[in-house]
């Protein structure tokens, strides 16, 4: 165990409602290994289908300005809001925090609102690889929305769609962001678009112009049909009617039957990707394999043995936890 973590401390204080507490066993679940699955143990049977909104869009387009708005707007209706904002940590976007995230920090100031940065750590999906769990844990210290904030780098931030009930893309005029949400693929992902910074000139043609590439799509009846917003996080315009919007799309999944169907995707997602990863760190750990690909690649390099029966060699010796047959 970590020096300094007591995790059945931790816990007990987790419990009763300490910040302190809960910041702390993050640390640990970001640090990954035992300690962090003692934690997830410890507090997963106190968590719920809690409610999940993901942003996502191209950086610069305003993400965690709109989300300090919508916060604002979302304490006024008393929701306890936990915020999970991933720092660009990534080459592909630098690592800086920038004003908008510091000033959303200030958010912290209320008790009832959780906020922690969570470093992308060269995830390419725009998103921390321990957010799952960062969600269990604000789920279970009695959170009853959660904000999720990608980093925006391309076509990987559709990740977000198996992390959340609703996604919500963040677009701004003046970059051609509407060409680019339909080359990535954003259109088949978001549930709301929001055309932010709508002082902006083009702002309306560009909202017109991602409502007519909705329209193309083919919508089966009774099913969710996505909106357009107009917003300006620097005026704090159209977030009022964003906040409606959004909890007009949990209602429909409520009512349809899709709020649980979501959590049992997210969680079966998890298990999957959970598994492959640890039989993929098992197998690059795996002594058997290492001895195999030693011996093996030079006959790769020069045609006597093609990668594919290489591969059912080693699928046949190395057993799931990498010991040998």
């Amino acid at each position: 165990m970590r020096a300094g973590y007591n995790i059945p401390v931790l816990l007990e204080r987790f419990k009763k409602g300490q910040v302190s507490a809960a910041a702390r066993l993050i640390t640990i679940i970001e640090n990954g290994g035992i300690d962090a699955e003692k934690v997830l143990d410890g507090i997963f049977h106190r968590t719920s289908n809690v409610y999940r909104v993901g942003f996502t869009g191209p950086p610069g387009a305003g993400k965690s300005s709109l989300i300090y708005r919508l916060t604002k707007r979302f304490r006024e209706r008393e929701k306890k809001i936990g915020i999970i904002a991933i720092d660009p940590t990534s080459p592909f976007s630098g690592g800086a925090l920038l004003g908008d995230r510091i000033r959303m920090q200030a958010l912290s100031d209320d008790p009832e609102v959780f906020v922690r940065s969570l470093a992308s750590r060269g995830s390419l999906g725009g998103i921390s690889n321990c957010t799952d769990e960062v969600t269990d844990l604000m789920d279970a210290f009695g959170k009853d929305l959660i904000l999720i904030e990608t980093v925006g780098v391309g076509q990987s931030e559709l990740e977000i769609a198996e992390k959340a009930h609703t996604v919500v893309v963040i677009l701004v005029p003046e970059s051609g962001d509407g060409i680019q949400a339909m080359k990535a693929g954003l259109m088949e992902i978001g549930d709301i678009f929001v055309m932010n910074k709508s002082d902006h000139k083009d702002a309306e043609l560009a909202a017109m112009e991602i409502e007519d590439t909705l329209k193309l799509k083919k919508i089966a009846d009774g099913a969710w049909r996505p909106r357009v917003i107009l917003t300006s996080a620097k005026e704090d315009s159209g977030t009022g009617e964003l906040v409606e919007v959004i909890e007009e799309h949990r209602s429909y999944l409520e009512k349809s039957g899709l709020f649980l169907e979501k959590r049992k995707q997210i969680l079966f997602s998890r298990v999957k990707n959970a598994l492959m990863d640890k039989m993929e760190r098992r197998l690059r750990a795996s002594e058997i394999v290492k001895k195999i690909m030693a011996r093996k690649m030079d006959d790769v390099y020069e045609g006597r043995l093609s990668p594919f029966r290489l591969v059912h060699e080693l699928e046949k010796t190395v057993t799931m936890d990498g010991e040998s047959k």
